[in-house]
């Protein structure tokens, strides 16, 4: 078992989520970055899509019952590990590394970025809801959220052992993140240079931002067409626009459905990277030929 002696800011269990769930309200939720999750689980032999931590902005700490195999991904961090009789060491990130019975495993501020994945070898074994033991903030499925004390489960090892003991991942180098759009399914509520707008200028990710979406503040998106929308699905890295202007970028616990026209959608593979953008952060958009 991992026992949780501190969260820091927020901590979830987050798998790869319930996809193909809409038809009955229920949105994939799962991990912000799922190619952080998947890359820590891979290191350790797990199933890709096996449960693991999700850690916003550090803080966290937590202790081995019985010896462990982990692997962290995602935002860089300090990360140490005290054994029980306190003697300390520094492990690395995107590496395996041993947390023996009874230590400690701390997490600093990271350096940068937003979202640490905490995998252990077996996966966390909390219970499965709707096929998936992700937190789901939106609807309120999943595990409740870890704190001081919860004891979370490990599952048993995979058959086999991990094929390689680090994976050379280069810390992202870039403040102002560059994420490639496609035009979305109503950029023809807009006026013809809304999209020349939305590449044009950086936008700033405000505080009020999570799991669900990141509200961005930068050049209003004019429309042409007034009125709302009837409700129609929504996927991760949708850019809808209220009256405001003012574009969200929905995340991994986005609501299945929405009535604000989309203007366009970041494409999959720079979702991973708008998740770990912080607030006060800038990001800017290019779009993407195909």
């Amino acid at each position: 078992m991992l026992e949780v002696v501190a969260t820091g800011p927020m901590a979830s269990v987050q798998d790869l989520g319930r996809p193909g769930r809409g038809d009955l309200g229920v949105g994939r939720s799962g991990a912000a970055d799922r190619g952080s999750l998947r890359l820590a689980n891979r290191l350790l032999a797990n199933p890709e899509g096996a449960a693991a931590l999700e850690v916003t902005l550090g803080g966290l700490a937590v202790r081995a019952h019985g010896d462990l195999l982990i692997a962290l991904s995602g935002a860089p961090c300090r990360a140490t590990v005290v054994d029980a009789s306190g003697r300390a060491r520094d492990i690395g990130h995107h590496a395996v590394e041993r947390l023996p019975d009874g230590a400690t495993l701390r997490l600093g501020v990271p350096r940068c970025g937003l979202r640490t994945y905490v995998a252990v070898r077996g996966g966390l074994d909390v219970p499965v809801v709707l096929g998936s033991r992700a937190t789901d903030f939106m609807a309120g499925l999943g595990p409740e959220l870890p704190r001081p004390g919860t004891l979370l489960p490990v599952g048993p090892p995979p058959g086999r052992f991990p094929g390689v003991d680090l994976a050379p991942v280069a810390e992202p180098r870039d403040d102002v993140p560059l994420l490639a759009v496609l035009p979305g399914p109503r950029d023809d509520w807009f006026t013809s240079g809304a999209l020349r707008a939305l590449c044009a200028e950086p936008y700033e990710v405000t505080a009020d931002s999570n799991r669900v979406g990141i509200r961005l503040r930068g050049p209003v998106l004019e429309r042409v067409r007034d009125g709302e929308l009837p409700p129609e699905g929504m996927v991760p890295g949708a850019l809808q626009v209220p009256p405001s202007g003012q574009p969200t970028l929905f995340l991994a616990d986005h609501p299945v459905t929405g009535g604000y026209p989309v203007i366009a959608v970041v494409r999959t593979r720079d979702v991973d990277r708008a998740a770990q953008v912080r607030p006060g952060q800038r990001v800017r958009f290019r779009l993407s030929p195909h």
